[in-house]
C-alpha cells in the first residue's frame, strides 16, 4: 500500500511539477534554496543519492554526497560561464531513473564508481542551476543551493535508515522503483 502510495506522489510530482527550470535570474540566497526544493526532479535524484549512498555503507555515505555537491559546482559554474549543454533536461531525467535502478537493485558500486556516476548526474542539475541563475548574484545563490542539496541528501540518509530500522528491504527497492517510473515520466518515455 505505502509503495503504491509514494509511487503515485511521486509521478503526479514529475507529470505536474513546479518547475524548477524556468531560466528566470535570481540572486538571493532563499532563490538557490527554493531552486532544487521546487523540482521533483532535483528532489528525487538528490533524495536517490543520499539513499543510495546509506544503501553502500562505509565511506560512500559521505563521499558520494559530496561528490554530488563538488560536480554540481562545476555544472553551475560551467552554465555561468557560458558553456551550452543542449541535453541538460533529458540528462536529469536519466539520472533519475539511473539513480532509482541502483537504489532498486541495491548496487554494491565501488565507492569510486559510485562517486563518478554521481557526480556526472550533478554536473547536469548544477548546469540547471546555473541556467536559472544567469544575470544574478551567483554566490549567494548557490550557498543556497548548496545547502538545499545537502540537506536532500541527508532526507535520503535519514529515509533509508528509517526504512532499515523498519526492516523493510523492499520498501527500499520500492523507493528506488518509484524513482524509475517518476524518472521516465520526466523523461517522456
Amino acid at each position: 500500500m505505502w509503495r503504491g502510495l509514494i509511487c503515485a506522489v511521486l509521478v503526479d510530482m514529475i507529470v505536474c511539477p513546479v518547475s524548477a527550470h524556468t531560466g528566470d535570474a535570481v540572486s538571493s540566497f532563499g532563490a538557490g534554496v527554493a531552486h532544487p526544493l521546487g523540482g521533483a526532479d532535483h528532489i528525487i535524484a538528490m533524495t536517490m543519492v543520499g539513499l543510495w549512498s546509506l544503501l553502500r555503507g562505509g565511506r560512500a555515505v559521505v563521499v558520494w554526497p559530496m561528490a554530488f555537491v563538488a560536480a554540481m559546482l562545476a555544472g553551475f559554474a560551467a552554465a555561468s560561464a557560458g558553456l551550452q549543454v543542449s541535453f541538460v533536461e533529458p540528462a536529469i531525467g536519466v539520472s533519475i531513473v539511473m539513480l532509482g535502478v541502483l537504489v532498486a537493485l541495491g548496487v554494491r558500486a565501488p565507492t569510486v564508481l559510485g562517486a563518478l556516476a554521481v557526480g556526472v548526474f550533478a554536473f547536469f542539475h548544477g548546469h540547471a542551476h546555473g541556467t536559472a541563475a544567469l544575470g544574478a548574484s551567483h554566490i549567494l545563490y548557490a550557498m543556497g543551493f548548496t545547502l538545499a542539496t545537502v540537506t536532500l541528501h541527508a532526507v535520503g540518509i535519514a529515509i533509508g535508515v528509517g526504512l532499515r530500522s523498519l526492516a523493510a528491504p523492499l520498501l527500499l527497492s520500492g523507493a528506488g522503483a518509484c524513482a524509475v517510473v517518476a524518472g521516465l515520466a520526466w523523461s517522456g518515455g
